[in-house]
């Protein structure tokens, strides 16, 4: 016991038990730490993982940009938050005929097919003929939404709507 005083007594011998301590603090804490599961929603219907992220147009000219996983968690959660009032599973409550849909996005006047052209509709909702303003659709100013989250809910919509089976229908 006496040499255990005396070996603890040295500088590097507390700077060891202190390293000691440390790492079995850290590892301790690691037990404790939840991992998020991966959101099934944007894995297994809309294709991204956070291994592969998803290249979507950017706009007319065919100019794509990645979206990673978490861009695509959070266009999700905005989109939520925003937009799922009026768009449940990419249909449109106060306009049935009018959804989320692919085919109708890219049909309307201008097309809503791109994540630039999807944000322009978002900043100021035009009606599908692009003729009127769209006032069932509120019009989403800077203020409220940054071009980056605008920008993700779009990549989240279109993604959703080429990928998610019934996304825009009444087949979901």
């Amino acid at each position: 016991m006496l040499q255990m005083i005396v070996w603890l007594g040295t500088r590097q011998a507390r700077a060891g038990v202190l390293v000691a301590i440390g790492c079995l603090l850290v590892w301790t804490s690691l037990g404790s730490v939840a991992i998020a599961a991966p959101d099934p929603y944007i894995t297994q219907f809309m294709k991204v993982f956070p291994s592969k992220p998803a290249t979507m147009t950017l706009d007319s000219a065919g100019t794509t940009k990645v979206f990673a996983y978490d861009d695509m968690v959070e266009g999700k959660a905005l989109f939520a938050q925003n937009c799922l009032s009026c768009h449940v599973g990419g249909s449109t409550l106060s306009s049935p005929e009018v959804s989320l849909a692919l085919p109708a996005l890219q049909g309307a006047t201008p097309p809503r097919d791109t994540v630039e052209s999807m944000m322009a509709y978002i900043r100021h909702p035009l009606a599908y003929d692009g003729t009127d303003d769209n006032y069932s659709c509120r019009e989403v100013d800077e203020d409220w939404l940054s071009n980056d989250q605008v920008e993700k809910i779009s990549a989240f919509i279109l993604r959703a709507a080429e990928y998610a089976k019934g996304w825009g229908t009444s087949q979901f």
